[in-house]
C-alpha cells in the first residue's frame, strides 16, 4: 500500500547528502508541537472544572499547587462519596467541581464503572454531563489514569451524534481530546472505535464553542505519526469548506484551534497538502499572519504555512508564483515574523524562507530582493544557535541553483559575493565549530561555495581571515566520516603546500 506521508523533500540543494528531508522536519514538528502543546501551553490535556466563583472552564496549570490537607480532605470526601452515595450524582461533583480533582482516589474507590453506567443513553442531560465532566478531569491526569477510560470511550463517542444535546456532545469530545493527547496508543483505540467521523461533523456547524472543542480534540486525535488519521479528516465532505470559513471569522480562539488542525493535515498527509493548496487556505493564512498580533494563532498560522511550502518543487511553484500578489504577500508576513520580538516567529518564518529559497532561481530572487535578507544577516550574527541554523539555510540556499545533473550544485555568484561582502561568513564558521553536526555540515558547505567561487582566488584569502583554516583542522581526527572528509578534502585542496606560494 502506497505511503501517505510526504515524500522527503526539504529540498536544500546546498549538498544532496543533507537534501530529501522536509517531510522528516515536518514529522518531526508535529511531535515536537505535540509536546509544546501539554508541557508548555498546558493544551493536549485540559481539566474542566467550576472555580470559586461558580464560572465553568477555569484553565489549570499542571504546576499549580493544592496542599496536604486539601488533598487529604478531597480524597476521603471522594472516597466516601463513591462508597455511600453510588446511586447519586453527589461523587461526580468532587471530580468534575473541585479546583484539584482527586483522581487517584477516585478511580481506587471505582468511580469508572458507575461514570460509564450513568452515560447510558435515556439518563438525563445533567446526569450525562456531569458523568462526561468527571471522565474529562479523569483523562487529563497521569497516563495510567487516562487509560482508566477506556471501558467509557464507546458511549463517549455515541454521545457525539445528534441523539445527544449540544453541551452533553462538547463535553464528551473534550473528554476524547484528553485521551488522544495521551499518545499514540490510545489515539490508535479512537480511531478504530470510529471517533474521527462524529468529530468532524462537529466542526462543521458555525458553534463556536462546540467548534472550538472539536477542533481541538481533532487535532489531538490526527497528529500521528500515521498519516491515515489526516487523509480520513480532510474526506469527510464538508471539512475543507469549514475550515475555510472558521479561518475566516473574527474569533481568533477558534481560528487557533483551527489553525491546528490545519497544521496536522499538512505535516502529515499529502493528500490533505494536495487539497489544502488547491483551496483558499493559503490566502486566509497569509491574511491572519499580516493582521493579527496573537501568538497563540500566530504560531499553528505561521507553520502551517511553512508545511505548505516545503513541498516539493512542484508544489512551492503552484502555491509560490513569482509576480502574484499570494507570493508578494508570503514574503511580507514573514519579514513581519523575522522583526518580531518571539524567538519561535523568528525561528519559524527562517524555516519557511529555507524551503522557498531552496526552490528556483526565482524563488531565491524574491528573497534576495526582499526586506528579508538584511534581517536574516543580523540574524546569523545575534540570535540564538537554533535560528542562526535556520537562517544560515536560508541564505546558503540563496547561492546556489538547483542542482544540475552531476550533483553538483551551481553558484549564483551575485548572491554569494554580496552576502560575503555583508559579513556572513564568520556566521557560517561559527557554526562549523559548533557541536551540532548538521550545522556543522552546513557551515563547511558554504565554505566550499566561497572557496570555490569568489572571483580572482579570494575565497582562500578570506577563509583564512576568519579563521576558517583552524575551525576546519577541528574534524582532522573527528569521529564523523562525513565531516572529516569534507573538511580535510578543504584544507588539502585550497591550503595545501602551494598555497601562498605566489605571494
Amino acid at each position: 500500500m502506497a505511503d501517505d506521508s510526504p515524500a522527503s523533500h526539504r529540498r536544500d540543494p546546498i549538498k544532496s547528502s543533507v537534501g530529501n528531508v522536509a517531510a522528516q522536519r515536518r514529522r518531526q514538528n508535529a511531535v515536537m508541537v505535540g509536546k509544546e502543546r501539554r508541557e508548555s501551553l498546558v493544551r493536549a490535556k485540559r481539566l474542566c472544572r467550576v472555580g470559586p466563583s461558580g464560572e465553568v472552564d477555569v484553565p489549570v496549570e499542571e504546576n499549580d499547587m493544592v496542599t496536604d490537607e486539601e488533598e487529604f480532605l478531597l480524597e476521603a470526601q471522594t472516597s466516601s462519596a463513591v462508597e455511600e452515595l453510588k446511586s447519586a450524582i453527589a461523587y461526580q461533583r468532587l471530580l468534575s467541581k473541585s479546583e484539584f480533582p482527586p483522581v487517584e482516589a477516585a478511580l481506587k474507590a471505582g468511580a469508572i464503572p458507575l461514570l460509564v453506567q450513568c452515560l447510558s443513553f435515556g439518563s438525563q442531560d445533567e446526569q450525562l454531563l456531569e458523568a462526561a465532566w468527571c471522565l474529562t478531569n479523569i483523562a487529563a491526569g497521569k497516563p495510567e489514569e487516562t487509560k482508566a477510560l477506556l471501558p467509557a470511550l464507546p458511549l463517549l463517542i455515541a454521545h457525539l451524534g445528534e441523539k445527544s444535546s449540544l453541551p452533553v456532545a462538547e463535553q464528551c469530545a473534550w473528554a476524547l481530546g484528553n485521551v488522544a493527547g495521551e499518545g499514540e496508543e490510545l489515539r490508535n483505540v479512537l480511531l478504530s472505535q470510529g471517533a474521527l467521523p462524529p468529530l468532524a461533523r462537529m466542526m462543521l456547524p458555525n458553534k463556536g464553542s462546540t467548534v472550538r472543542t472539536s477542533a481541538w480534540a481533532l487535532s489531538n486525535l490526527i497528529k500521528g505519526p500515521d498519516p491515515k488519521a489526516a487523509t480520513e479528516l480532510i474526506k469527510v465532505d464538508g471539512v475543507l469548506d469549514a475550515i475555510l470559513r472558521h479561518l475566516r471569522k473574527s474569533d481568533e480562539e477558534l481560528a487557533t484551534e483551527v489553525a491546528w488542525v490545519v497544521v496536522y493535515l499538512s505535516a502529515l498527509s499529502n493528500y490533505a497538502t494536495g487539497v489544502l493548496v488547491k483551496s483558499d487556505v493559503l490566502h486566509l493564512l497569509v491574511e491572519r499572519l499580516a493582521t493579527s498580533n496573537s501568538l497563540q494563532l500566530l504560531i499553528p498560522v505561521l507553520r502551517s504555512l511553512g508545511n505548505l511550502v516545503a513541498g516539493d518543487s512542484h508544489t512551492t511553484s503552484t502555491v509560490l508564483v513569482p509576480g502574484h500578489e499570494i507570493t508578494d504577500g508570503v514574503i511580507k508576513v514573514l519579514v513581519k515574523c523575522l522583526k518580531s520580538e518571539h524567538r519561535v516567529l523568528k525561528k519559524e518564518a527562517s524555516w519557511v524562507l529555507s524551503n522557498i529559497a531552496a526552490g528556483s532561481v526565482e524563488h531565491k530572487q524574491l528573497i534576495y530582493s526582499s526586506e528579508a535578507v538584511p534581517l536574516l544577516l543580523r540574524l546569523l550574527s545575534t540570535a540564538p544557535f537554533d535560528i542562526r541554523k535556520e537562517v544560515a539555510y536560508v541564505l546558503g540556499n540563496l547561492c546556489v541553483a538547483p542542482t544540475g545533473h552531476d550533483g553538483k550544485p551551481t553558484l549564483i555568484q551575485e548572491h554569494l559575493v554580496s552576502l560575503v561582502q555583508r559579513g556572513c561568513l564568520s556566521g557560517f564558521i561559527d557554526l562549523v565549530r559548533s557541536a551540532d553536526i548538521e550545522a556543522a555540515r552546513l557551515g563547511l558547505q558554504f565554505m566550499e561555495l566561497v572557496l570555490r567561487g569568489l572571483p580572482n582566488g579570494e575565497g582562500p584569502k578570506l577563509v583564512e581571515r576568519e579563521d576558517g583554516i583552524d575551525a576546519m583542522e577541528r574534524y582532522q581526527f573527528h569521529e564523523n566520516e562525513d565531516l572529516r572528509n569534507m573538511a580535510n578534502g578543504l584544507v588539502d585542496k585550497y591550503f595545501g603546500e602551494d598555497y601562498g606560494v605566489d605571494e
